[in-house]
């Protein structure tokens, strides 16, 4: 058998969880995954996953055949790569995993142009806005905000997302301004759900954080829907800045209190430790410090 593609056959369902999440991530059918790994199972002479209908689980010797196996696709992909160094472009599949709003606003244009300079590369690009490890999940790079360190990867800071607190023109102009913190908690509040979930928003002045009552109206499950509800003018609510540069500047969106500050998120850039980066995760992860510099200090977007 094809002992290679075994492995990352496996790798991907440990990884996974799940047959049919890895049989997509592979694309293959789920009947040709559970197959691989038992015909892999036979060639070693050893069962590598407990399953069942409603869980898989790996085995003491599947867990240690999956650390193994890692490493050594690790160093396959690695030597295959040292031969097209010098080919125009990059190939096989780079995997990326992103939070909505970076991923959705920015991200595309990026990945964009890092393909027009390898062609022949495929992307794939997962966007979660829960913590994502390139150890744990198999991807190749993860970006994430927040200033959770992560201690069994690279974990790289390479800029700053800033947020701001807004409403709609058409809101402002029916229900009027919060002159301070302490009249916040009188307008609908809308948010993304896990984000203030304590109805206190913080908020930051010459260094002072101050903590104002939210009244929150409307939940939703990412920045979408949240953005949305903001330009229609059900409420006031924070958006990061990327997400609400564009409302901004065409003056669909105002900044409220703009003496103070929401506290923005740390952007993080994550990959797996190992002798053996592929080239590809190499020059992806310097083409993303360089695209993303401008969030290092200042992300272009006026906010007085």
């Amino acid at each position: 058998m094809d002992l290679l593609a075994g492995m990352r056959v496996l790798v991907r369902v440990m990884e996974r969880g799940s047959l049919s999440k890895a049989a997509m991530d592979l694309g293959m059918g789920q009947p040709a995954v559970s197959e691989r790994i038992s015909r892999l199972e036979e060639h070693l002479g050893e069962r590598l996953l407990h399953r069942s209908t409603r869980s898989l689980r790996p085995t003491d010797v599947g867990l240690m055949f999956y650390e193994r196996a890692k490493k050594t696709l690790e160093a396959a992909d690695f030597a295959e790569s040292v031969t097209s160094r010098n080919k125009a472009a990059l190939q096989g599949t780079i995997r990326i995993a992103a939070p909505h709003g970076l991923g959705e606003m920015v991200l595309p244009a990026i990945l964009m142009r890092f393909r027009k300079l390898h062609p022949h590369l495929n992307i794939d690009l997962t966007l979660n806005d829960r913590l994502v490890s390139p150890v744990s999940e198999g991807v190749d790079i993860s970006l994430r905000l927040g200033d959770q360190k992560e201690t069994n990867c690279v974990d790289e800071e390479i800029g700053f997302v800033r947020r701001a607190l807004v409403a709609s023109p058409d809101y402002i102009a029916q229900c009027g301004l919060p002159a301070a913190p302490n009249e916040i908690s009188a307008h609908p509040f809308l948010r993304v759900s896990g984000i203030f979930s304590d109805n206190l928003l913080p908020l930051r002045r010459a260094g002072e954080i101050f903590q104002a009552e939210i009244n929150t109206v409307w939940t939703v499950s990412n920045w979408r829907p949240l953005h949305a509800l903001l330009l229609s003018g059900a409420g006031i609510g924070v958006l990061q800045v990327p997400a609400c540069a564009e409302a901004l500047a065409a003056g669909q969106l105002k900044r409220l209190l703009p003496q103070f500050e929401v506290p923005g998120y740390r952007l993080r850039l994550l990959y797996a430790k190992s002798d053996v980066i592929s080239e590809r995760t190499r020059q992806l992860v310097a083409f993303l410090r360089e695209e993303l510099k401008f969030f290092r200090e200042d992300d272009g977007v006026d906010l007085t």
